[in-house]
């Protein structure tokens, strides 16, 4: 053993302080359902659906016969140049059916992170190309969560995911606005300068941040901005899209028209690495006419065949399963629990869109404390910024397995709650 050996696998986990975690990882060796299954035999509730992404729960025996019978006549092939592959060709026409945007082109590649980096290069590429040079600025939210790719790192709004690098922003010329007032983002936008932003973008519900839908007319003040100012408006729909919100996309939930979409993480429900985003005519056209120049995007797995031929079953199930209107079911379900907890003195807040739900804790109860008490408890929930416990099971969820994982959060709140060194907010209900 060398002298900066240390204990644990040779796996550096993702989004992880090692210091921390190293002696208490789970180890998941199965998925059955809405179930998964840790290599010491535990079986746990899969309250966050992963990352947010397994919407039609774990162990599809017909996903494996696709993908198997896909990797048997093509495992895949790139799409450069004048190349393309049927899977690829298929999934775009798909999603440009249930897109929220009209006669769009889809560009496909491996992530949610990888649809940022090429959205955010399109936006400013499409300004230049315009003969706008001056429109660079790249606007995001504050507490917002946009991947970890460079221009993802850059507009975060959550500042510790911008730290460490030198710079305030790994890519230059990003800048940040107000999460709730849309009065403050038009003041902002009003600071910098209409004319050098090329481009707003928000998660229609902002998930890492702590689960936070929009207050009422944001979302339509952030479009009408964008409208008034010739300025793109990017909606980041890597956790919304595909059903999280009860419609295909949150767009559509909430009326808007966007140019650019980015897509990930439920388009597979997780059984293949698969993102990219939508982009409406206005934005593509350019680089179709005769003498335009090539917008130079693409990865290796961009159009993955498999990928794609996981895809278009997934979106095949929610389709035949009905489980956009299962969501809008499981969101009254889980509206009337969360309810249920206004008078419970150690919660300063719940919120609901879709079937993403957040249970703030008041501060002194640790959300991490909680969320590690329910997987004892054999139920995974997720603590996010701002003392926020995660709830976002998959599709398939049942009435009573919701009710229970609400239950749960409860009760190891209860738990933490006694431990505490304060008698007073031990029992404060």
């Amino acid at each position: 053993m060398n002298a900066f050996a240390t204990p644990g696998p040779a796996l550096w986990s993702a989004q992880a302080h090692m210091p921390s975690v190293i002696g208490n990882q789970l180890v998941i060796t199965r998925g059955e359902g809405n179930y998964i299954f840790t290599d010491d035999g535990r079986r746990l509730f899969d309250g966050t659906a992963g990352l947010w992404h397994t919407n039609i729960g774990h162990g599809r025996a017909e996903m494996a016969e696709v993908a198997a019978e896909q990797m048997r006549t093509l495992e895949t092939y790139h799409v450069f140049g004048r190349f393309l592959n049927d899977r690829a060709v298929e999934l775009a026409e798909k999603i440009a059916s249930i897109s929220p945007i009209a006669e769009p082109k889809i560009i496909l590649n491996s992530g949610g992170s990888d649809s940022i980096d090429v959205a955010l290069k399109l936006a400013r590429r499409y300004w230049q190309l315009r003969g706008r040079s001056e429109k660079t600025m790249i606007l995001s939210r504050d507490l917002a969560y946009h991947g970890l790719h460079a221009y993802g790192t850059s507009v975060a709004g959550l500042d510790f995911n911008r730290e460490g690098y030198g710079t305030d922003s790994l890519v230059p010329e990003t800048a940040r606005f107000d999460t709730y007032d849309i009065e403050k983002v038009r003041q902002t936008v009003a600071e910098i300068g209409p004319h050098r932003i090329a481009a707003l973008i928000a998660e229609p519900i902002q998930g890492t941040g702590g689960v936070i839908p929009p207050a009422p007319g944001y979302l339509e003040g952030l479009q009408q901005i964008a409208d008034e100012h010739d300025i793109l408006l990017i909606l980041d729909e890597v956790i919304t899209g595909f059903g999280r919100t009860g419609h295909w996309f949150a767009a559509d939930r909430y009326q808007l028209h966007p140019h650019i979409v980015t897509m990930a993480k439920g388009i597979s429900s997780g059984y293949s690495a698969v993102g990219g985003i939508i982009v409406a005519p206005e934005v593509w056209a350019p680089f179709y006419e005769t003498g335009a120049p090539m917008y130079r995007h693409g990865t290796t797995y961009s159009g993955h065949a498999t990928s794609a031929a996981l895809a278009l079953k997934n979106l095949e199930i929610i389709e035949r399963e009905g489980l956009l209107g299962r969501v809008q079911e499981l969101e009254t379900v889980l509206t009337a629990e969360l309810a249920a907890l206004s008078s419970d003195d150690r919660i300063a807040e719940t919120r609901v869109a879709g079937l993403l739900g957040g249970i703030q804790l008041r501060p002194e109860f640790s959300a991490e404390a909680v969320t590690d008490d329910m997987v004892a408890q054999g139920w995974i929930a997720r603590p996010l910024r701002g003392n926020v416990i995660q709830l976002s099971p998959p599709f398939t969820t049942t009435d009573d397995e919701l009710r229970g994982f609400v239950a749960a959060a409860v009760s190891s709140l209860d738990t933490v709650a006694a431990s505490s060194s304060t008698p007073e907010l031990a029992v404060a209900r």
